[in-house]
């Protein structure tokens, strides 16, 4: 006989709202946005600048978005949802405030099988959303499983004023380790990078001293393949 699972430790989260963090390439996929005011407009525009291909369906937009639609970057229609309104979509997202619209929005998509958000409407949502601090390539998502942004974007706030420029020009220099490292037929996985960054690196890159964080990083990796 199969033993019963021990009850869930205090702290554990919610098994419903806890998911698989991913990072969804949206460029040049098309992303139906419902809703049309400030907070969309917060969802709408990480979107443009992914080069996504915005749909935004509301009876009332902001004249951000208005703008963005006269200047070509979203398609806009102004007026209420319709199921057929996400066909073809890859993506949909809610932010009317309204949880009749968001649970028309959650069914039609459930139904196309397309992932959708509604904005601070967790029962509507087959995925949710995270803090984002990103640095070029370099992404740090902050989640809680949906049961407080305002946590994940105090802890966003914190990470932004950490993560400084230094980290973009770091991320560059270990790029070009590994690859250099793997066309030397080595893995870069048996690499010593930590011992990079217990020597000092970020310091040095931090202070501008770029090509001493490179000879560093060459004597710490050198040294883990002896």
């Amino acid at each position: 006989m199969t033993a019963p699972a021990p009850p869930a430790a205090p702290g554990a989260g919610r098994p419903a709202l806890t998911g698989y963090p991913v990072n969804l390439l949206v460029r040049g996929r098309r992303v139906v946005v419902v809703g049309g005011g400030r907070i969309a407009g917060r969802k709408i525009e990480p979107l443009l600048d992914l080069g996504a291909e915005v749909v935004v369906v509301a009876r009332r937009a902001s004249a951000e978005v208005r703008a963005w639609a006269d200047q070509g970057r979203l398609v806009l229609h102004e007026r209420a949802f319709r199921p057929g309104d996400l066909d073809g979509a890859w993506l949909a997202l809610t932010a009317t405030a309204d949880p009749a619209v968001d649970s028309e929005v959650y069914a039609a998509a459930e139904a196309r099988r397309i992932w959708c958000n509604s904005a601070d409407d967790p029962a509507n949502c087959s995925f949710t959303l995270m803090s984002v601090v990103r640095r070029a390539d370099l992404v740090v998502a902050i989640g809680t499983a949906g049961r407080s942004p305002a946590l994940a974007a105090h802890l966003r706030r914190r990470l932004d004023e950490e993560l400084g420029p230094e980290y973009e020009t770091l991320l560059e220099l270990l790029a070009e380790a590994r690859e250099a490292l793997r066309a030397s037929g080595r893995s870069s996985e048996d690499a010593d990078w930590q011992a990079a960054f217990d020597s000092g690196i970020v310091d040095l890159v931090r202070a501008g001293r770029v090509d001493e964080a490179k000879e560093l990083l060459k004597t710490c990796l050198s040294s883990s393949s002896a």
